[in-house]
């Protein structure tokens, strides 16, 4: 036997696969199909760890599908626009796409030598013409259904990547989700995606993926934020205090509590604060909130945990329900983007407000309260206004009766409650409110004002307006020699920018915006099924053959931007006919993170440990394994070098084990025989090997089948070893005792269950070993039958008073009157003359005597 060489072993068979061309997709009709896909990866460097985890399992998952009788779809590529590779030319004085490229071909030559199942023919580059020409088809197909528009907005201005960012893109802390740096607000001209067409059955459809983590379903529910309530009209009064012809409308979901509305609330970038103050006592006040708002981040305003800074603007509106006057004020913690920019104050029920109210010396009249407060007995039938202060140290937003609250004191208050909806029913008699529901959700802001990205197709004409680049004019390519590093943009390329415009062929001016990288990675997915097309996209019936992907795999930080852009992108182009299913992804697996002493691996920590190196002294092999071996797919991984050195000895006694079932002679690096037989075996003692080692083939081949199919790739291996462990047992045997059908299936079987977890060795046995034809990766998944994975005997203990006292072996069928009968005989001694009392049989766990 030659010793297990994964340096020699593996590179040859990635080369004969990739000449071969062993992984290009297959679609035989008469085979189902299976599409497993892995997040791809940004080329910002070299693979690291968490790239070897996730793709390892995309992988075992691949080739075991492969073996099942599956057409498989298993593609990668690269999500290669973005401002990192800006930033890096800008360091190397080069240019984005040059770093880009190299990288990508610095990554490709790294999955491969990680012996990955891809279809490298399907492989997709969003920087590629070829691709990101299709996402400008894409940008004019959702321009003409009205899911495309440009408008000026508040924005999250990020100053150190000097672009715009999408409210996604903004972590809790109000930092920059890829610099983390601290995000302004502006107002400016965008390009949106009007996703919020889609907000209820973005959320409604949440119901639909019982393959999706509980944790990320409830993260996009969240961030979608549906809000059942009432839009209410105040009436606006003038600066003498008169009430005029306008109105403002506020959102709210507790429409209840309207009676105690004590102010009424703006945002400091509403459009009606600066009308309301110029020139006026309050301007200064005002102007000072105005600034320091403007210069705290949106999250920052929003959570409401800083102090509550406000100023009142001189101006009222009257309450529609009792027509009381309400001071109008503007607050920091009050958003212009989430509702109408205008709240409807009600300290006694809200924790923001309440706080204001306090800081202000402003009224706080109770109009919802529990039944077991002191209060509720003071104003249980208190219809109007008599206190407008509150004993409680906070606010109190939860269920109780309404109170000062005119005809409707004594009603059930809180959301959804009678109370409410009565509220609601007389405001729409006087045609003053409406129920209403409302999103968290905004439109997706996808304006860059970056180079490397794709060109958004779009034309500024002063006579026609905006038009969008004719189709027949597509793709906008974008310019590969920009000099980041100077400093230049595509608003620096006259002769990218100055066009004619399409419709009147008058002097023009091309956008010089580009698109959020997120919109390539939003569909990538659908390009894979169909990657040559020249005259589409994707080809209907060929994506809908494929979709939805059978089951992505990624991490949970993309549970939020990533995976909702890429399901408002699948709903959006189904309703532009081009698909027929409504969500991308059936199962979704969230992987944890690899670590090393506790904290994750990175460049910045210097903990990384380079996979390359592992691949140099331990093989391909080993390093997949380990990595499948030491956790649970979704749960975080710990590092360790023993462990990976453990698994390349256990990798070593597979190979080992296959040589010698078939009666090769096994030697170790100083050529000593490691195979050692057990002579006192005898014919009788070898058939009962026999009989263990063709159960624990049968008990194996199912527990791996099952725990592959739900991810339990560690269990999986351990039952590999166990399996080895039996082997090894039988080894023992002489070979002139051994049975030759046995020995040669197990051999077979040992093969064709490590095949997808360690593809190059199962690949070099097979072939050189077995002496078998075809790859073994093409080769049918092994069969077992559970009847056989059952002992004939089965070890019981047997207790007396609760203690156990002896164990007995019985034949596994046995009946209990067999079983009572050898538990007493085993502890006659213990027993004595002492009476037995009872005797309980436990099936295959235990008998209980009883004296």
């Amino acid at each position: 036997m030659y010793q297990y060489d994964p340096q020699q072993i593996e590179p040859q068979w990635q080369a004969h696969w990739e000449k071969t061309r062993l992984y290009s997709v297959t679609e035989d009709a008469t085979k189902p199909n299976y599409y497993a896909l892995e997040m791809f990866p940004y080329p910002s460097g070299d693979v690291h760890m968490g790239h070897v985890r996730n793709y390892s399992i995309g992988d075992v998952v691949s080739r075991y599908k492969r073996m099942r009788g599956y057409n498989v779809l298993h593609p990668i590529g690269w999500d290669s626009f973005g401002l990192p590779a800006e930033n890096a030319a800008i360091k190397q004085d080069s240019t984005p796409g040059s770093w880009t490229y190299a990288n990508i071909d610095r990554q490709r030559a790294s999955l491969k030598r990680l012996g990955f199942s891809y279809d490298w023919d399907r492989t997709v580059v969003t920087s590629d013409v070829e691709y990101y020409g299709w996402g400008q088809w894409i940008f004019l197909k959702l321009w003409q259904m009205g899911l495309v528009e440009r408008r000026s907005s508040p924005v999250n201005w990020c100053p150190s990547c000097k672009t715009v960012l999408a409210n996604e893109q903004v972590l809790g802390d109000g930092v920059c989700w890829r610099c983390k740096s601290p995000v302004e607000r502006q107002e400016l001209e965008q390009w949106f995606f009007k996703i919020t067409d889609y907000a209820q059955e973005l959320l409604d459809d949440l119901d639909t993926l019982p393959g999706w983590p509980e944790r990320v379903k409830q993260m996009q529910a969240n961030w979608i934020g549906r809000s059942v309530g009432a839009e209410i009209d105040f009436t606006l009064c003038d600066a003498a205090g008169e009430p005029t012809d306008e109105t403002i409308t506020v959102f709210t979901t507790r429409p209840d509590t309207l009676f105690g509305c004590s102010f009424f609330l703006l945002a400091p970038e509403h459009p009606l604060v600066r009308e309301f103050v110029v020139d006026t006592e309050h301007e200064v006040a005002v102007t000072r909130v105005v600034e320091y708002s403007a210069a705290a981040t949106a999250v920052e305003r929003s959570k409401g945990e800083r102090e509550k800074i406000g100023a009142f603007t001189g101006r009222y509106v009257l309450n529609p329900i009792n027509g009381r006057k309400v001071p109008i004020w503007i607050a920091d913690y009050v958003m212009m983007d989430y509702g109408t920019g205008a709240v409807m104050a009600v300290p006694s029920g809200d924790q923001r407000d309440f706080e204001f109210a306090r800081t202000y010396d402003l009224p706080i009249p109770p109009v919802v309260v529990p039944e077991d407060d002191s209060l509720y007995q003071q104003l249980a039938t208190q219809q109007e206004r008599v206190r407008d202060d509150v004993p409680w140290q906070t606010a109190y937003d939860g269920p109780g009766s309404m109170v000062q609250s005119g005809t409707f004191t004594g009603l059930p208050g809180g959301k959804g409650s009678a109370g409410a909806d009565a509220v609601v029913a007389r405001l729409q008699e006087l045609g003053v409110g409406r129920p209403t529901v409302n999103f968290r959700l905004r439109d997706w802001l996808i304006s860059r004002q970056r180079y490397w990205g794709n060109p958004i197709p779009a034309i500024y004409c002063a006579h026609c307006g905006i038009v969008p680049v004719p189709e027949q004019d597509l793709p906008v390519i974008l310019p590969k020699d920009v000099d980041v590093a100077k400093g230049e943009t595509l608003a620096s390329r006259p002769e990218f920018y100055e066009v004619s415009c399409p419709v009147c062929g008058g002097s023009a001016h091309r956008e010089t915006d580009t698109m959020d990288t997120f919109t390539c990675s939003s569909w990538y997915y659908l390009r894979y099924t169909d990657p040559h097309n020249p005259a589409l996209p994707f080809a209907r019936e060929t994506v809908d053959g494929w979709m939805p992907v059978d089951q992505y795999i990624g991490g949970i930080e993309h549970a939020i931007l990533h995976l909702l852009y890429s399901r408002f992108f699948t709903k959006a182009l189904r309703d532009a006919g081009l698909l027929g299913f409504d969500e991308p992804f059936t199962n979704l697996l969230t992987q944890g993170m690899v670590k090393l002493n506790g904290e994750v691996m990175s460049k910045s920590k210097g903990n990384v440990i380079a996979p390359e190196d592992m691949i140099v002294r331990y093989g391909a092999d080993a390093l997949r394994l380990y990595i499948l071996f030491m956790a649970p797919p979704d749960k975080d991984l710990e590092w360790s070098q023993e462990g990976l050195e453990g698994i390349f000895r256990f990798v070593n006694r597979v190979w080992r084990a296959v040589f010698d079932l078939l009666g090769e002679t096994v030697f170790d690096e100083e050529g000593n025989q490691l195979s050692v037989y057990d002579e006192s075996l005898d014919a009788v003692a070898a058939s009962a090997r026999g009989k263990e080692l063709n159960r624990e083939l049968h008990r194996v081949i199912g527990k791996v089948s099952s725990d592959i199919d739900r991810f339990n790739f560690n269990t999986a291996i351990s039952a590999i070893m166990e399996l080895v462990n039996t082997v090894s047992a039988y080894l023992k045997v002489p070979v002139a005792l051994r049975d030759a059908e046995l020995t040669a299936r197990a051999a077979r079987s040992l093969v064709l269950l490590i095949a997808p977890l360690a593809p190059h060795m199962a690949e070099e046995l097979w072939h050189s070993v077995l002496g078998c034809e075809g790859s073994v990766h093409l080769q049918a998944w092994p069969e077992h039958d559970p009847s056989q994975a059952v002992d004939d005997t089965v070890e019981l203990a047997v207790q007396v008073n609760g203690k156990v006292r002896a164990r007995i072996v019985v034949a596994a069928d046995a009946a209990d009157a067999a079983v009572r009968e050898a538990a007493l005989v085993a502890v006659a001694t213990v027993l004595g003359e002492k009476p037995v009392r009872k005797v309980v049989v436990v099936p295959g766990k235990l008998v209980s005597v009883v004296v």
